[in-house]
């Protein structure tokens, strides 16, 4: 058994150089229009090759600048692509490893799960997992020390999600993550119109989402169950596709990022 899972789409999804990794990542976060506003408790941002979906996720990881010295965990919730899996499946190991550091795994809360039956160990699903991966570069940008507690989500419900986010709450050194595209291989204007009316149901904070919606549905749904009961508000940061960012209009993918922000009140 390995202790650091390698990095499985480091030079295709995103840059193998650290030199032109953090050159790549700094562009995104310079260009971000969203930067501004208060420090969430929660994002969605978008998984797909930077050059793709790189400045949608800057948008909500430009909102971290003012607590990155207070994270100190980050809970990080993204769909299995490559392996089925039932339930949320963390990893066995203790670091994954980036072309831009070592992040650690807090095993200790993945250990204080082992009473959930949703939450399984399960390598194989984290060994070529990219939507997981290709936040990590971000997260090691943008943030101090930090551990991550990740988990490749498959056939689960919402509720099952919201109940493993609600056992890792926390206060304001955790931060939760939910990495999920938007609709997949439409022509422009139908994903345009697709993506507006996915982005207004998680604004409207309807846990409401199918996978032909967002590929990770159920982690989205999971984490907006939980923002509504725990009376967050949500702001859409960005809202695009690969049309809009790579050319190519005749089949896009939908791109969106969120920062759910927990009110006084809470």
């Amino acid at each position: 058994m390995r202790d650091v899972r390698p990095a499985a789409v480091a030079g295709t999804f995103y840059p193998g150089s650290p030199a032109t990794l953090a050159k790549t990542v700094r562009a995104c976060l310079d260009a971000a229009t969203a930067a501004r506003g208060p420090a969430p408790k929660a994002l969605i941002v978008p998984h797909a090759g930077y050059v793709y979906s790189g400045p949608i996720a800057a948008s909500a990881y430009a909102r971290l600048a003012s607590v990155r010295a207070t994270i100190r965990r980050v809970v990080l919730l993204g769909p299995a692509h490559r392996a089925y899996v039932r339930g949320l499946a963390a990893p066995s190991v203790t670091a994954f490893a980036t072309p831009l550091g070592v992040i650690p795994v807090d095993v200790e809360a993945i250990a204080s799960l082992r009473d959930l039956p949703q939450v399984v160990v399960d390598d194989a699903a984290h060994a070529h997992e990219h939507s997981l991966e290709v936040q990590l570069p971000f997260l090691a940008f943008v943030l101090d020390e930090f551990a991550v507690v990740p988990f490749a989500v498959g056939q689960a419900t919402p509720g099952e999600v919201a109940q493993v986010l609600d056992r890792l709450w926390g206060g304001p050194e955790t931060l939760i993550v939910v990495s999920s595209d938007l609709s997949h291989y439409h022509r422009y204007d139908e994903a345009r119109a697709l993506d507006r009316a996915s982005a207004d149901a998680i604004l409207s904070l309807q846990a409401t989402l199918d996978h032909d919606q967002a590929c990770g549905a159920t982690p989205v749904n999971g984490l907006v169950a939980c923002a509504r009961r725990r009376g967050l508000s949500v702001d859409l940061l960005d809202l695009r596709n690969s049309g809009d960012t790579a050319g190519d209009r005749s089949r896009v993918v939908g791109y969106s990022a969120f920062a759910f922000t927990e009110t006084a009140a809470t």
